[in-house]
């Protein structure tokens, strides 16, 4: 009678241990599926304007007027994109974009990293007060000192030239950027620059030698950042850019978009040719970022670790 009640008590156990052991799965299984179908969702409402561009960019002009709007192509027509490109000067714009990219990269990842290396690891009288003056012109907005930076570039004589789009990245390099590569080198231990002071290196030495190969997630960030910005920027070359052999192609771009608009005076471009040319200038980041966002990602979250 025993025996039989101590089975009955087990069995009892084992059915609830089961029973507690499929519910926990049920639930992690339940959680995760509504993780993805949230994760989904985003990226729909997130992707849907690419997938709206690249459909505009292969229908026929009257296709993308119609109402309600058909999200697939009644016809598909690759050959907006040649068509677009024979008249949109899309080689030479982009390479003054990529001219202003490359400049603007060069500059702002050795003055930033130079300037976050100081303020994170050399000993400087009010190195924390200047840090933070640093830090407080985050809260200016650009606009405020647009006008004083164009009255100096106007009277420097660098108006219609890239040099006022690419030198001010080789004076620090922002104050976002300083920040974030100072918190990344934080993170580096200090022993590294004792080891590298017993072998004979100099502060500029370690900066060189042991900072910068360690940081290269940070650096990457700083890199992806700093060519999007400098890829999609409008307004900065709509201000000191006039002439057509000089504009970028987020600038080059827009202008050929009001030609249509405006009607003016130019060979009217239909719309399809204007999202096809659109469409080649967005995959440029988006294909960049694909292959770098794991340094991306890891420089953002790493740069977080100290204060």
């Amino acid at each position: 009678m025993e025996a039989t009640r101590r089975q009955v008590v087990i069995a009892q156990a084992e059915q609830a241990a089961a029973t507690k052991h499929w519910s926990r799965v049920a639930r992690d299984w339940i959680g995760r599926f509504l993780l993805y179908v949230v994760v989904v969702a985003g990226a729909a409402i997130f992707l849907f304007p690419l997938f709206w561009l690249i459909s505009s960019s292969l229908k026929p002009e009257g296709d993308i007027f119609e109402f309600p709007p058909n999200l697939w192509p009644s016809q598909f027509m690759f050959e907006n994109y040649p068509n677009a490109l024979a008249n949109f000067p899309f080689f030479q714009s982009g390479f003054n974009t990529m001219l202003i990219v490359i400049g603007v990269e060069v500059g702002r990842l050795l003055s930033a990293s130079l300037t976050a290396y100081i303020f994170a690891r050399v000993r400087l009288p009010w190195r924390r007060p200047l840090f933070v003056l640093v830090l407080s012109t985050m809260m200016l907005p650009y606009h405020v000192t647009l006008i004083p930076q164009y009255i100096i570039f106007r009277d420097l004589g660098w108006l219609n030239s890239f040099k006022p789009l690419i030198v001010p990245s080789f004076f620090g390099g922002g104050a976002f950027f300083i920040f974030l590569l100072r918190q990344f080198f934080l993170s580096i231990p200090k022993e590294y620059d004792d080891a590298a002071r017993i072998d004979g290196c100099g502060t500029f030495g370690i900066f060189w030698r042991i900072i910068l190969p360690l940081s290269k997630p940070a650096l990457g960030t700083v890199a992806i950042f700093t060519f999007m910005g400098e890829w999609n920027d409008f307004f900065a070359p709509l201000i000191y850019l006039n002439t057509p052999d000089k504009w970028t192609l987020a600038l080059a771009i827009k202008t050929w978009e009001l030609t249509q608009q405006a009607g003016l005076g130019y060979k009217p471009q239909p719309y399809n040719h204007i999202m096809a040319v659109a469409t080649l200038i967005t995959l440029v980041p988006m294909v960049m970022f694909f292959f770098t966002q794991r340094y991306f990602v890891q420089g953002v979250v790493v740069s977080g670790l100290k204060g």
